[in-house]
C-alpha cells in the first residue's frame, strides 16, 4: 500500500490545462517575482534578486500558516496572557526573562553575511501579507474568529526568538540533584546510563550545594515559556473518547532517554549506492501536529538555488539541498544550560554573593497585558551568569539560568542561511562553523561523490564540573569559553562509505573536553538498524531508502523474545501469546497481532524492572529507565528472570484482553484502540462538531515505536515522530523525494491542509522537483507578485 499511494502521487497527469494564474501588485517589491505551486502544495519562488526571494519567502509562509506565525509572534514577544487570559502570565514573564537582548545587527550578521537585510526581507514579506489581508479580516483563517483576535506586525526580533531552542537539559540536571540529594551519587549511575565513560572520566555528581533547597518550583518560569501551547475550550467528545481509551501501564514518560527530539539522517557514498552517486536519507522527529512544525519551499534567485523545508517562521531552508549538495540535520547533545545557586544578602535580596562580594542583581520591569484583568507588572532579574527564575527568600538564596541560548549567533536553525548556498564540502563545513543551537549531526553528500559529517553546536568548556547538577554561583565553577565547533566529532569519506546518526552517541569515551557534551544520549537500536541495512552488500536505491525510512523492525524485540523460546506458560491464552512471539519477525507491523503482544509486554517488563530498581522516592524525578539497564536486568539468566518474563507476559495479555477484546487473533496493532494517530487542532474544543470534523485527522492505523527506525512515540496515539522526510539521490535532484504531515497550508480552507496526510499515513512520498522544466509539468497555479 505504501508504494501504491507514492505511485498515485508521482503518476498523477502531467498536465496544465487545469492551471491558475494571478498578478498581485505588492508594494516593498524590486521587480516582479514568479511563484509557482505545485501539486503538493510547494512554492517554488523566483526572483530576480536577493531581497525580492526572501520577501516572497516571508509573503509565501503568511499565506499558508498565518495563525502559526501568529501564534509565534506572541510567544516570541510575551504577549500571549493578552491573547489567551492571565494563565499565560507566567509564560509571558518566562519569555521576556530569557529574550536575547543584544545588538540585533551583529545578531544577524552571525547567520549570513547579508543577514540584516535578509530577516529584513522575510518581515516585510510577512508584514505585506498581513497588512493585505488585514483590508478584508473575513478572509483570515477560522482560527482569528475563534480567539477574536487579528495578527500582529513582525519584526526582525520575533525571527531570532529563543523560545523553541530545544535545549531543556536544565530541567535533567535539577532533577539529578534531587537524586543525588534522595539516593546518592553512586545509585543515581546506576540507574541512568551516562555515556561515555571511562574510569577516569566517570561522571562527577558532587552536589555543592544544600540538596534539600532544590525541591521547590524553581524551574516554574522556564518551564512555563517552554511548554507547548494549549487552547482552553470545551472538551469534546471525540477528546473525551481519545482520553477514555485505555492506555498501556509503562512508556508514559521516558524522560530517561531523549525519545520526543528524535530524529534519523545517513549517507552513503557512491560505492553502496545503485547510481553511483552519494545519497542521503533525513527525517527530524518532533511533535505531530497540525499544521505541520515545517514547511517546504524551493528559492531561486541570483546566488541561490535551494529546496526544501524548514520552519515556515525563518527564512532559507534548514534541510534540503541546492544544485551542489545535499545536507540533513539530527540533534547532537550538547550540554548548553547550567543552574546556578546564589547565596542572597538577608539585608537586600537583589545582592547575591560572587568570590566574596556582595553583587547587585541588574533589574528591569516590563509590563504584561491580560486579557480580562488587570496588567501586571513583572520584575526581570540578572546576575552575571543569566535570568534569576526563582528566590527563596527564606533560605535567602537565588536560583539563574546560563543559558547558551542567550549568546550571540544561538537562534535555532538560522544558520541555514550560509549552508544554502554552499558549493562544496569545506564551504558547507565552514557555514556549521555558525550554527550554535540547537546542537545538531549536520551531514552532507555532493555530486563530486563527497560525504561528510560535522556535528556542530554551541558546546561551554567547564574545566571543574560536568554539568550534570546545579553549582554554587560564587565564582567556583565557570565556563572557560566554548569549544569551537572544528573541534566536535566528524568525518569525511569514511572508509565504511557511510555516516549513521540517529542522536545516539558517536563520541568516543577519550573525547577531550568531555564536560562540554552532553553524558545522555538516545538508545542505540536506530542508528545500529540503519547501520545493519546498509551493510547487507547490496547498493541502494530511493525505493530501498524509503523502506528504511519506514522500517518497524525493533531490535530490543529481538533482544528479548528469544528470552522466552524455551519457557512454557500453564495458561492457555499466555501460551497462545507465547506462540505469536515464537513466530514473530520482529516487525511492528500495523497488521500484526505479535506486535501488540509483544509492546505490551515489554512495557511490562520495563514497569517491573523500574519499580524494583528505582526506590519509590525517586521516582518523580526519574520517571523511567533506560533500554540499556532494563535489557542488562533482563539478560541476567536465573529463575526469577524466568518468572518474570512469563508473569509480565500474563499482565500483558490481561491488559490487552480489556482493551481490544478476548479474540487474540483480532489484536491488530494498528487500530485505533492501539497504535494510531489522530491529529487534533489545537482549537478543536473551541468550535463545533462540524469545524472539528474539517480540523481533525484521522485515526489512521501506525507501526512501530520510540525504538524503530519509523520512531512512532510510545504513546498509543502518535504524538512525534516524522512529520517531515526527504530523499536525495545526488545523480538526479528532481529524483527527490519528500513528505509534510498532514499538508503545507494550515488553513482548513486550503486543499493543502491535509492532502498529505493519506500519502504520509501510508510512509509515501512526493516527487520534489527541482528543474524548472520538471516543476511546469506538476504546476498547480502561478502567482506573479509585481511592485
Amino acid at each position: 500500500m505504501r508504494q501504491l499511494l507514492f505511485l498515485i502521487a508521482v503518476s498523477l497527469p502531467l498536465c496544465c490545462n487545469s492551471q491558475s494564474s494571478q498578478t498581485v501588485q505588492m508594494s516593498g517589491l524590486h521587480q516582479p517575482v514568479e511563484i509557482i505551486r505545485d501539486r503538493w502544495g510547494v512554492n517554488h519562488i523566483y526572483a530576480k534578486n536577493e531581497y525580492d526571494l526572501f520577501f516572497s519567502q516571508g509573503y509565501s509562509a503568511a499565506q499558508d500558516r498565518l495563525f502559526q506565525l501568529e501564534i509565534w509572534r506572541r510567544q516570541a514577544t510575551g504577549t500571549v496572557a493578552e491573547l489567551l487570559g492571565p494563565q499565560e502570565t507566567k509564560r509571558d514573564i518566562g519569555t521576556r526573562l530569557f529574550r536575547y537582548r543584544g545588538d540585533i545587527n551583529k545578531e544577524l550578521l552571525h547567520y549570513h553575511p547579508h543577514g540584516p537585510q535578509i530577516v529584513g526581507a522575510f518581515v516585510d514579506g510577512i508584514n505585506a501579507y498581513i497588512t493585505n489581508i488585514l483590508k478584508t479580516p473575513e478572509k483570515l483563517p477560522f482560527e482569528f474568529r475563534v480567539l477574536d483576535t487579528k495578527p500582529g506586525l513582525w519584526t526582525p526580533e520575533v525571527v531570532i526568538s529563543r523560545h523553541q531552542g530545544l535545549m531543556y537539559n536544565v530541567r535533567e540536571e535539577l532533577n539529578y540533584g534531587r537524586l543525588v540529594k534522595l539516593i546518592g551519587p553512586d545509585k543515581l549511575r546506576e540507574l541512568q546510563w551516562f555515556h561515555p565513560v571511562t574510569k577516569a572520566t566517570e561522571p562527577d555528581l558532587t552536589l555543592h550545594i544544600n540538596g534539600d533547597e532544590l525541591f521547590q518550583p524553581i524551574l516554574e518560569l522556564y518551564e512555563a515559556f517552554r511548554l507547548p501551547l494549549k487552547f482552553q475550550g470545551q472538551a469534546t467528545k471525540a477528546d473525551e473518547d481519545e482520553a477514555a481509551l485505555p492506555q498501556p501501564t509503562p512508556n508514559q514518560n521516558f524522560d530517561a532517554e531523549k525519545y520526543y527530539v528524535g530524529s534519523n539522517n545517513w549517507v552513503i557514498s557512491g560505492a553502496k549506492s545503485a547510481s553511483g552517486y552519494p545519497m542521503l536519507a533525513n527525517d527530524p522527529h518532533r511533535a505531530q501536529s497540525t499544521p505541520s512544525l515545517r514547511y517546504w519551499v524551493h528559492l531561486h534567485a541570483p546566488g541561490w538555488n535551494v529546496i526544501g523545508a524548514g520552519e515556515p517562521t525563518l527564512p532559507g531552508v534548514s534541510v534540503g539541498h541546492n544544485e551542489y549538495g545535499a545536507w540533513g540535520l539530527t540533534i547532537f547533545e550538547t550540554d548548553n544550560e547550567d543552574l546556578y545557586v546564589y547565596e542572597t544578602n538577608p539585608a537586600n535580596p537583589n545582592q547575591y554573593r560572587y568570590k566574596g562580594q556582595w553583587v547587585l542583581m541588574k533589574t528591569m520591569t516590563e509590563t504584561i497585558s491580560v486579557k480580562g484583568g488587570q496588567s501586571q507588572t513583572a520584575t526581570l532579574k540578572y546576575t552575571r551568569h543569566g535570568p534569576v527564575v526563582f528566590e527563596d527568600k527564606q533560605h535567602h538564596k537565588a536560583y539563574a539560568i546560563r543559558s547558551g541560548g542567550l549568546e550571540i549567533g544561538s537562534a535555532p536553525y538560522l544558520a541555514s542561511l550560509r549552508m544554502n548556498q554552499a558549493r562544496n564540502w569545506p564551504e558547507f563545513r565552514q557555514a556549521c562553523l555558525f550554527s550554535r543551537v540547537p546542537g545538531e549531526n549536520m551531514i552532507w553528500a555532493d555530486k563530486t561523490g563527497t560525504i561528510g559529517w560535522q556535528s556542530v553546536g554551541l558546546a561551554p568548556i567547564r574545566k571543574n564540573f560536568t554539568g550534570l547538577v546545579p553549582v554554587p554561583g560564587d565564582g567556583r565553577f565557570e565556563w572557560g569559553g566554548f569549544l569551537p565547533i572544528e573541534k566536535l566529532p566528524n568525518k569525511l569519506n569514511p572508509p565504511e562509505g557511510y555516516v549513521v546518526t540517529a542522536n545516539n552517541n558517536l563520541t568516543s569515551p577519550d573525547f577531550p573536553n568531555r564536560n562540554a557534551i552532553a553524558w545522555t544520549w538516545a538508545g542505540p537500536s536506530r542508528a545500529h538498524r540503519i547501520e545493519e541495512v546498509l551493510n547487507d552488500g547490496k547498493r541502494k536505491t530511493l525505493v530501498d531508502f524509503m523502506a528504511l525510512q519506514a522500517d518497524y523492525l525493533s531490535i530490543p524485540a529481538r533482544t528479548l523474545v528469544p528470552l522466552l523460546q524455551n519457557l512454557a506458560s500453564p495458561t492457555d491464552r499466555t501460551e497462545k501469546a507465547l506462540n505469536y512471539l515464537n513466530r514473530w519477525d520482529y516487525k511492528l507491523t500495523p497488521n500484526s497481532v505479535a506486535a501488540s503482544i509483544y509492546v505490551a509486554w515489554e512495557g511490562q517488563l520495563k514497569q517491573s524492572v523500574y519499580l524494583t530498581k528505582v526506590p519509590a522516592t525517586a521516582r518523580p524525578y526519574l520517571k523511567s529507565l533506560p533500554t540499556k539497564r532494563i535489557i542488562d536486568a533482563l539478560l541476567i539468566p536465573t529463575a526469577a528472570r524466568d518468572s518474570l518474563l512469563l508473569t509480565c507476559l500474563d499482565r500483558a495479555v490481561a491488559e490487552l484482553t480489556t482493551r481490544l477484546g478476548s479474540d487474540m487473533d483480532e489484536w491488530s496493532y494498528g487500530q485505533r484502540k492501539n497504535k494510531h494517530i489522530t491529529l487534533t487542532h489545537p482549537l478543536s474544543t473551541m468550535v463545533d462538531k462540524a469545524m472539528r470534523q474539517k480540523i481533525n485527522l484521522g485515526p489512521v492505523a501506525r507501526g512501530g515505536y520510540g525504538e524503530t527506525v519509523n520512531a512512532t512515540s510510545n504513546d498509543l496515539n502518535q504524538t512525534h515522530g516524522a512529520s517531515f522526510r526527504i530523499l536525495v539521490d545526488t545523480e538526479d535532484w528532481d529524483k527527490t523525494l519528500g513528505i509534510n504531515n498532514p499538508g503545507q497550508s494550515g488553513d482548513p480552507a486550503s486543499p493543502h491542509y491535509a492532502d498529505l496526510f493519506p500519502i504520509w499515513a501510508e510512509n509515501g512520498y512526493f516527487p520534489v522537483f527541482f528543474s524548472k522544466e520538471k516543476i511546469k509539468t506538476v504546476a498547480e497555479g502561478t502567482t506573479t507578485l509585481k511592485p
